[in-house]
């Protein structure tokens, strides 16, 4: 069996770019505005959802290269993005301007998180 040191590398570069890039440091504005269009948050509490996730993706790009719990960490990766998706198909199609693009490569990314966790 091939190491999965470099799998899981990517992974976690791509975690931790979403996160601490575009989200903490606020490095992509669009992902404000996606969160903003949840109709239930004002925008303080956006911007506080969206530096939680942004938080937990860090934290899962280091879970990711840890190797430690390899398969729920691809299960938690899963039910992450999968609920992310949801919600910005549900509240700001408009916003995303390939939809289907995003969810190819999505589902990409996790066919390597889990090529990676057995």
């Amino acid at each position: 069996m091939p190491s999965l040191i470099l799998p899981r590398a990517a992974i976690a570069l791509v975690w931790l770019y979403q996160g601490l890039w575009c989200k903490l440091l606020g490095r992509a504005p669009h992902h404000q505005k996606i969160v903003g269009t949840v109709p239930f948050l004002n925008s303080w509490q956006a911007r506080q959802v969206l530096l939680g996730l942004g938080s937990l993706e860090c934290v899962l790009a280091l879970w990711v290269l840890s190797g430690f719990g390899a398969r729920e960490a691809a299960v938690m990766q899963t039910l992450l993005l999968g609920s992310m998706n949801a919600a910005g198909l549900l509240w700001a199609r408009n916003l995303i301007p390939d939809p289907v693009g995003m969810l190819l490569q999505n589902f990409v990314f996790l066919l390597l998180a889990f090529y990676a966790a057995f």
